[in-house]
């Protein structure tokens, strides 16, 4: 089917040139003949150079757009799963895609009409599965194109304002790229602009947001060479990222976009390149201003923001070569050199420390003057830090009476005698009981801005302004994880240890937006040997929640892999243009839409007359009986005085709320023989969709559930004698507690990580983690108000549950 459009599409092409050389040879005939004569002079050579050029401009413009309409075909078929052809290449094509406009930026206009008619079609013929995907890759290319008419621009806005009408997500997705393309429309290339000030950190005072991206790897997890190979080519592609070039970039990108045809690209380029550092700087300051203050009015005009940059454009280049670029004389001979998006500034980790991610992210606020710390990381005074600690102070306790001319000689500053100020000081107050000035409706910080507290609300404008009255939240650490289901149990301790420190040191909340990622990385599989399945089971959660997931981040673990097998290259001086890291970049850029999972507390008794130990869980929890043998199947002899502990298992006693979606308390308490159980927080494909439990995962949710699975033991007595078997029992619970009732021990296993292995347990609790703020707001609405029970159940109750959020391309389509 294929090929006879594409030998259609030829057939058609070579009809229009071939009507088209016959009409050029036409006029020319007309124009030349003369006093009646009928022979046609032959061209000269100067014009016959012109005519070719022309007919293969035209056929390359349709060779072009016919070669682009195949590769936007190809990642639509990759997303509609019929195509396993294409299974050797998955993740490839919308790379390949982006590459193709990005070394010919003349054809980005023809990809924005390509993408806004399969946009179109979709929405036509209800093909929701792609609408999402068609909207980052256009969105992405809108980023980095120049050359975009006003009228394609607002032909695209137009379109995303009809798709607000649709449900989430894509309503929630159409919203984010409307609100970003209304700035684009009156000031080109501002979007470019802001992307590559805040990742690449150039500071400016009209714009002083900064992004970073922090990769955690796990070295026991993940092997040394695809450690050494991501690192390596973070490093070669971020080496030619120089400062100078970064703002070359920023300045050609908006006058390009800016003026359009009336931009001479090569001189521009040239130009530029000569330039001194004190004279690019100039220039570069002298562009930013101009974006941001135009994109910052209420009514920006776009007329005034091109006269801005045509001031400028002139200044660089000369009034000369500016009416040379307006004239185009050698549009045909001058290929506009491309302008790449530079990769976000990414630093690796190894993550060998419970409080690495922490200690990152107070370096990622620090000033630059100030990047050294002190032993105790705990007593760390962030710059601008104090007002924050009294705010969150519930009350200070003061000895004075409040009254100035109390206060001992020396104490303060106080104001002459002759000054009016002495004669009120007898009426003014200093020190006293400093309240906490939180917002009405928040009790505490940690609960702000919705259930991820540090991770910014999607489908707002950019930056989230501020929190505290003259602080803004101007940094961005998107946190990326490499390995599988353990590392992202790792990441949730982090996460719940973050929390739980901000409700005791208020600095990181309103200064920071915190971006959590995850790139899936198992271990290769060995020839002959098994890999455990159930090692990627988040990661396979995210691929179905979110398909635009599964094709462009659930692929990229072959890639890796073959990347730590290839040679080394330590030449610096080639160009690197790098598969993985344009992936990441990609996915950190446009990945806005958190996915919230539950975080499970699990509370572990050794000693029923001594302190439990806590600690949390994201994906599973496996329970076993120490030193129990699976019962065999078939019968044993019979014998008188058969004890509980000849007989395999344990005898368990399990108490637990069943999971109903009335949300009504219902405690449902049994007794049985179990050899072990598994609790799993990720619901299974076929358990996804049971009307009877909603899933663990949710954009927005109070109500999760653990699907349980109790492997229990049968006895059944015969007259060949007693015989055991086992059976799997599976409930639904939002929490749950468990008592070994014999002296048989049980060993708990978290997430899957044979480094967080509980033994001789004799009683566990599990239920949903309460965020650390509630925690402490409970108890100190306990202590306030101790008058009765009843109030305190209240507060109990209404304890938020602690959700951390993973960053996808659309969240969870339903």
């Amino acid at each position: 089917m294929e090929r006879r459009i594409v030998t259609s599409l030829h057939a058609k092409l070579n009809d229009v040139l071939a009507s088209e050389r016959r009409c050029c040879l036409s006029q020319q005939s007309g124009q030349l003949r003369r006093g009646g004569c009928n022979i046609l002079p032959s061209l000269s050579l100067e014009e016959a150079q012109d005519h070719a050029l022309m007919v293969t401009s035209v056929s390359q413009r349709a060779n072009a757009e016919l070669d682009l309409q195949r590769s936007v075909q190809a990642v639509l078929r990759e997303l509609s799963a019929q195509a396993p052809a294409l299974q050797s290449n998955q993740g490839m094509w919308r790379w390949s895609l982006h590459k193709k406009v990005e070394r010919d930026p003349r054809r980005n206009p023809a990809l924005v009409q390509i993408l806004l008619r399969e946009l179109e079609k979709a929405v036509s013929e209800d093909l929701w599965h792609i609408i999402i995907p068609l909207l980052h890759t256009l969105m992405y290319v809108l980023t980095k194109a120049t050359g975009i008419t006003e009228e394609l621009y607002r032909k695209t806005y137009a379109f995303c304002t009809r798709l607000l009408t649709l449900p989430t997500p894509y309503c929630t997705v159409a919203l984010d790229c409307a609100i970003r393309l209304k700035t684009e429309i009156a000031v080109p290339g501002t979007l470019y602009q802001r992307t590559v000030l805040a990742e690449q950190s150039l500071m400016n005072e009209l714009y002083p947001y900064q992004e970073r991206v922090f990769l955690f790897v796990d070295p026991e997890l993940v092997s040394a060479s695809v450690c050494s190979a991501l690192l390596l080519e973070i490093e070669a592609a971020q080496g030619q990222q120089t400062p100078e070039a970064c703002m070359r970039h920023v300045v050609s990108h908006a006058l390009q976009a800016a003026l359009g045809e009336a931009c001479h690209p090569g001189a521009l380029h040239r130009k530029l390149q000569t330039s001194s550092r004190r004279v690019l700087e100039h220039y570069f300051h002298a562009v930013v201003a101009a974006v941001e203050q135009m994109a910052g009015e209420a009514s920006p005009s776009r007329a005034g923001h091109l006269e801005k940059l045509e001031e400028i454009y002139c200044s660089l280049l000369g009034p000369a070569a500016a009416r040379r670029g307006r004239c185009g004389s050698d549009l045909l001979q001058d290929q506009p050199p491309s302008i790449p998006l530079p990769s976000p500034y990414i630093t690796f980790h190894l993550w060998t420390d419970q409080e690495q991610l922490w200690k990152e992210l107070v370096l990622f606020l620090r000033p630059q003057s100030q990047l050294r710390l002190s032993a105790d990381l705990e007593a760390l005074d962030l710059q601008g830090l104090g007002p924050d600690r009294d705010m969150a102070r519930v009350s200070m306790l003061s000895t004075d009476s409040g009254i100035e001319r109390d206060l001992p000689l020396g104490a303060d500053e106080l104001p002459t005698p002759s000054s009016p100020e002495m004669d009120r000081a007898g009426l003014q107050r200093k020190g006293g009981i400093k309240k906490r000035m939180w917002p009405p409706d928040f009790p505490m910080p940690g609960s702000w801005d919705g259930p991820p507290g540090l991770h910014r609300r999607t489908g707002r404008p950019s930056g989230d302004g501020e929190l505290l009255p003259g602080v803004s939240r101007v940094h961005t650490a998107r946190v990326l994880v490499l390995g599988d289901d353990r590392m992202l149990g790792r990441l949730a301790q982090a996460y719940h240890r973050l929390r739980k420190r901000e409700t005791q040191k208020f600095c990181l909340t309103p200064r920071l937006s915190l971006q959590l990622y995850y790139i899936p990385v198992l271990a290769p599989q060995e020839p002959g040997a098994s890999r455990p399945p159930e090692l990627g089971e988040l990661a396979t959660f995210l691929g179905r929640a979110d398909p635009w997931y599964e094709t462009t981040v659930n692929t990229l673990c072959p890639a890796i892999h073959k990347l730590a097998q290839m040679p080394l290259c330590l030449d610096t001086t080639q160009t690197v243009d790098p598969f993985i890291l344009d992936v990441i970049t990609y996915y950190v850029r446009m990945g806005t839409q958190p996915i919230y999972f539950q975080i499970y507390t699990v509370k572990i008794f050794s000693d029923l007359s001594q302190d439990c130990v806590e600690d949390i869980f994201l994906t599973e929890l496996k329970v076993k009986v120490q030193d129990c043998k699976s019962p065999k199947l078939g019968s044993s002899p019979r014998r008188r005085g058969v004890t509980g502990a000849e007989s395999p298992g344990a005898e368990l006693s399990i108490c637990y709320q069943k999971a109903l979606l009335s949300h009504r308390p219902r405690e449902v308490t049994v007794s049985l023989r179990a050899t072990g159980l598994v609790l799993k927080a990720i619901p299974d494909s076929d358990t996804e969709g049971s009307p009877d439990c909603l899933p663990a995962a949710a954009p927005v949710t109070t109500h999760t559930c653990l699907n349980v699975s109790v492997t229990e033991v049968v006895k059944s007595s015969n007259l060949a004698g007693r015989s055991f078997s086992t059976v799997t029992n599976t409930f639904r619970t939002s929490s749950i507690q468990i008592q070994s009732q014999d002296q048989r021990l049980l060993m708990l296993l978290l997430d899957k990580d044979d480094r967080r292995t509980f033994r001789d347990v004799v009683r566990f609790e599990v239920g949903p983690c309460p965020e650390p703020c509630s925690r402490t707001q409970k108890s100190k609405m306990s202590c306030l108000n101790s008058y009765g029970q009843k109030e305190m159940e209240t507060t109990q109750a209404t304890s938020k549950p602690l959700l951390m959020p993973i960053n996808t391309f659309s969240g969870i389509i339903q």
